[in-house]
């Protein structure tokens, strides 16, 4: 099948092809019976192949409509893989039957909104165990005194960690960056479906707190090398007197950059501010 194809720049495409990858990245999933599999650009089928030995339902999402015929052709005669040509982005995970797992081998460029829709969908998966690029997976596995808002925005809502590194030369065409296989374990939120991870007393469904959250993360992080106070006191538009009691009643030093702050303070500043924004 690869001989025909010719992968696309635009789309990302980056195909794995090392067997025991592949296998190490399947077995990470840790499916179970029961548990169907979202896979987001099958691509060759490769990992396709793999995930559909363990005779769960797999169903897999790929953009390039190219792709599709030979993805047919090779799983036609499996009863157990349904391929859709879909933007992932566009695809409404909300018709997928819970429980259900993502494996898969990112696109470079589309990781980050990816793994923030699932995210924050009203039907998250158990967890996404997927292949991003090595800097990525470290921003979002970073802890204090490196946090960045990809990490506080992903941590907000799951628990994360890498399960190995991946070499450029496991893929074709062989890109410029080496990869790694990355771990996403949703969090349980108390009044909603339990999708993995442990609970929470608040979650997607309170919208007002998830606001709130990424409204002051933001702000924190406006100018990640500069003092906290400032960038919550700048772009809250609140006096900094005001800022500096409310992380002080939160053993915060106002003087603390935004990257020293781990997400439990993040969720604390959230759930004791009692700011009145503007807009």
């Amino acid at each position: 099948m690869a001989q025909n194809i010719k992968p696309k720049k635009r789309l990302g495409q980056n195909f794995l092809a090392q067997t025991g990858v592949i296998q190490k990245l399947a077995a990470a999933a840790g499916i179970r019976p029961g548990q169907a599999v979202l896979e987001i650009g099958p691509g060759t089928g490769n990992l396709t192949e793999q995930l559909a030995k363990t005779g769960n339902k797999i169903i897999g999402v790929e953009k390039d409509r190219e792709m599709i015929p030979g993805l047919k052709q090779r799983f036609g005669n499996a009863g157990n893989v349904q391929i859709i040509n879909d933007d992932a982005l566009k695809f409404d995970e909300t018709k997928i039957l819970p429980p259900y797992k993502i494996a898969a081998n990112l696109p470079f460029y589309l990781a980050a909104p990816l793994i923030r829709k699932f995210l924050e969908s009203p039907n998250p998966p158990q967890s996404l165990t997927v292949i991003v690029q090595k800097e990525v997976a470290q921003r979002i596995c970073a802890a204090p005194p490196k946090m960045n808002l990809l990490a506080a925005a992903t941590q907000f809502y799951a628990a994360v960690k890498i399960i190995d590194y991946v070499s450029r030369g496991c893929f074709w065409p062989v890109p410029k960056v080496d990869c790694a296989i990355l771990q996403i374990t949703p969090y349980i939120y108390e009044g909603e479906r339990a999708a993995g991870g442990e609970p929470r007393p608040y979650g997607r469904a309170n919208k007002k707190f998830v606001a709130n959250f990424f409204r002051i993360v933001k702000a924190g992080f406006s100018q990640p090398r500069k003092q906290l106070a400032n960038n919550l006191a700048k772009q809250l538009k609140l006096d900094k007197k005001t800022i500096s009691k409310w992380l002080a009643a939160n053993n915060i030093d106002p003087r603390q950059r935004p990257e020293t702050l781990p997400i439990a303070d993040w969720i604390k500043l959230t759930q004791t501010q009692a700011i009145h924004y503007n807009g």
